[in-house]
Parts: C-alpha cells; structure tokens; sequence
C-alpha cells in the first residue's frame, strides 16, 4: 500500500449519510483516502483544510444547487477534479455540469465498480496535477537562476585559491557526504557550493540556496521541513520545504549558525534519517538531499558555548573547505578585477574598458574588509562612473579606505599589473 502522502485524497459530498458512509468504507485500505461531508458547509470546511483531488458531488443538495457548488469550486481549486451524481437522469443539467467543469457524471444507483471505473479515468489527470504543482514550486526556487546565467568560476591563481578549486572538485566526487564551507563574508562561499553541485552526478536536479539568516524564526520550521494545509494561520495549502525540494539535488544553507538550536536537533534527525515530516502532519516523507553548509562563524567554538551543536557541527563538516580572506591572497586581486571589469563592461554596455596602473596599486594595497562581493561591487561602480572607458582611481572611493596613496606609489608595483586592455 502507497504511503498516506501518495493517496489520492477524495471528498464525498451527499446529503445521503449511508451513502457517504458505504462509499468511504469502499476506499478504505486503498489507495485512496476518503473524507465525507453531508452539507455544503461540511464540504466547504474540508476543501479548506485539505488539498482535495476529486470531488463526488452530488448535484442535488437541499437547499443548494450542486452546479452553483461545482461552480465555485473549480474557481477556488481549478486542479481539482469533480465527478456529478444524481438519481435523476436530466440531460441538461449533466450537460451545464459538464461545462461547469465536471470530469464525469454518474446517475444513481450505481455500482461500486462504475465509481472505481470513473476514478480511475481521473487518475492521470491528478497525477499531472499533482506533477505541475511539484515543479512549479521547485521552479519558484529557481526561476532566477534560469533568468541570469551562474558564475560557477572560481578566479583565483594563488596557491589558497587552487587548494580551495581541489577540494570542491574532491567534494563533489563524493556526494555521498556533507560539505561545510568556511571563511569571511564575501569570500563567494556559495560560488564554491555551486562549483561542487555542478561538477557532481547531482548536477542535473535542482540546488536550493538558502539565506539562514534572512528567514523570520517563526517562519524556519515551515520553511525548511514545508508545512500542511491548515497546520496554522495563514497555511492555505501543503507546501513543499527545502529539505523536501532537494531531494535527489543539493541543499546549500548559508549562515548555517544563525539557525536556532531548538530547530537544530530536527535538522540532525533529517539528515541522519533522509526523511521529514511537514508542519501540522505525522507522515515521514523520504528526501534524498545532500547538504552543503557555508558559515562565517567559529562553530566549535559555538559549540562550545553550547550554542550550536556539536553532533550536528560533526555530521555537516565531513568534509571542510576555507576560503581565505581576500587579503590573504592578493594575487588574486589582478585576475578578479580584470574578470569583473570584462563581465560589468559587457552587462553595463561599455566595451572597450580599460584599466589603469595606478588603480591596481591602490587596490594591492587595500585591506578588503568585504573581500571578492566587495571588490565586485566597486568594480561595478568604477565602470558605471567611468567617462572615457578607462577605470582611474577616481572611480574607486578611494578616501573611504584611508589609504595612503603616496606610500602604495612608493612600495612599487610588478609591470606585469599595469595596463589591462579588454
């Protein structure tokens, strides 16, 4: 028998209570789950409580019309499908049903193997229902990667830089394990996670990033583990949680230590047990997600502290990666400058932009507080202020660094740096 998630969830509506009752004993032990309703406001509670695929609708109701209910259903919920009854045989109200948006119409008594035979034609309709309510959520997550294409380069020539470029390929040989990616804000830590999901045989199904720390507290058990209709205020529908929508792909949790502790024990349980269970449900659903954590924090030493958990800590960092500190590696400064002054000046429409020597003087002597993202928002900013096509010292706020130009002149530069042309 399929699991509770997988049935095909089936309201009765009849005022007839034996009949409701007989046909919900039917459905039981199969694969299909059966609520029934009596009356319109009975019915109504149900189709807001839970995700109803097929509606058996009885078109007579006292005191409603059953079109007037199969109207305004397929309105609220048009994914659903609706099977009329009647004991009366009028052509013309089968034919509005229809137009209504009735898949079927069955006219009492009948059989229990005429209503089998019904759903089963149904059947693949919910399923494709089913299917495109599953990709439209995964693809929510996504829609803005499609829109921009992904930087899954890693600039850098310094001996750190290729030590970090090894061990994301290594990592992404070995999907079988966890991957904590470590070092400053702004030293582009997803850019590694993308590196290993795209070199990976996970590189073909989806990649959630997430931003720990941008998601409201209350609102992270839901966001993570999904939730079930009803399961609280606001839970309109069931919705999928990242955990669940990377299944078979990778799940990349930035700020990773920003996630609270008293969610941190459901975190360990799902990746020890590759199964959740959503907000306000009780079925175990399995998802095969691989984790990728990045964080800017010490977290043994939150550990601890006792403020981050150490066997959690233990099952995300099987395999460790830091970056260093931009100003660790000044190296790399020269080629991501002249990597973002190529991507800026095509994206900004300025072809032809080039570099002066006194720019990357300033630069190698510049601390980088905000490492790679920072550098890539200056050089962004050069090219939109630039006025002749060559990035001057001018176009870089150079005063804010407090640095001291004459003392950068003095130090000397390799020739190697000066003059770039694109």
């Amino acid at each position: 028998m399929k699991e509770l998630k997988d049935k095909i969830k089936i309201l009765i509506l009849d005022d007839e209570k034996q009949f409701t009752e007989e046909l919900s004993e039917f459905f039981k032990d199969t694969e299909f789950e059966a609520f029934e309703a009596n009356t319109a406001s009975e019915g109504k509670i149900i189709l807001n409580s839970h995700v109803i695929d097929l509606l058996i609708l009885d078109v007579r109701l006292p005191g409603v019309d059953g079109l007037d209910i199969l109207k305004d259903a397929k309105l609220q919920f048009p994914m659903m499908e609706v099977i009329i009854i009647s004991a009366h045989g009028d052509m013309e109200t089968v034919i509005k049903a229809m137009r209504l948006g009735a898949f079927d119409y069955l006219r009492k008594p009948f059989r229990f193997i005429d209503i089998q035979v019904s759903i089963e034609r149904t059947r693949k309709y919910i399923q494709m229902h089913r299917k495109l309510k599953n990709m439209e959520e995964r693809n929510s997550l996504i829609s803005k990667s499609l829109e921009e294409k992904i930087d899954r380069h890693f600039i850098g020539v310094s001996t750190q830089s290729q030590r970090v470029f090894e061990q994301a390929i290594s990592a992404a040989e070995n999907t079988g394990v966890n991957v904590l990616i470590t070092g400053e804000s702004g030293t582009e830590k997803e850019n590694i996670a993308r590196i290993i999901h795209y070199s990976s045989s996970k590189k073909d199904n989806i990649m959630c990033s997430v931003n720990c720390s941008a998601i409201t507290e209350t609102l992270l058990e839901s966001e993570f583990f999904g939730h079930k209709k009803g399961a609280f205020s606001g839970a309109i529908s069931d919705k999928m949680g990242f955990l669940e929508l990377s299944n078979k792909g990778t799940l990349f949790l930035d700020k990773i230590a920003d996630i609270p502790c008293k969610l941190q024990a459901n975190f360990l349980r799902a990746i020890e047990e590759k199964a959740i269970t959503r907000v306000g449900d009780t079925t175990r659903i399995q998802t095969d997600f691989r984790i990728i954590a990045g964080t800017n924090q010490d977290l043994e030493q939150k550990a601890g502290k006792k403020e981050f958990r150490l066997d959690l800590l233990h099952r995300l960092n099987t395999i460790q990666i830091h970056i260093p500190a931009l100003r660790e590696r000044p190296e790399d400064i020269k080629p991501l400058l002249m990597h973002f002054a190529n991507y800026y000046s095509v994206k900004l429409n300025k072809p032809g932009i080039s570099i002066s020597d006194e720019v990357f003087r300033i630069l190698l002597k510049y601390d980088f507080p905000g490492n790679v993202r920072e550098l890539r928002n200056l050089t962004e900013r050069a090219i939109i202020l630039c006025k002749n096509n060559v990035l001057e010292p001018d176009n870089f706020p150079v005063n804010r660094y407090n640095i001291d130009i004459e003392e950068v002149f003095n130090a000397g530069v390799d020739n190697a740096m000066i003059s770039h042309k694109y």
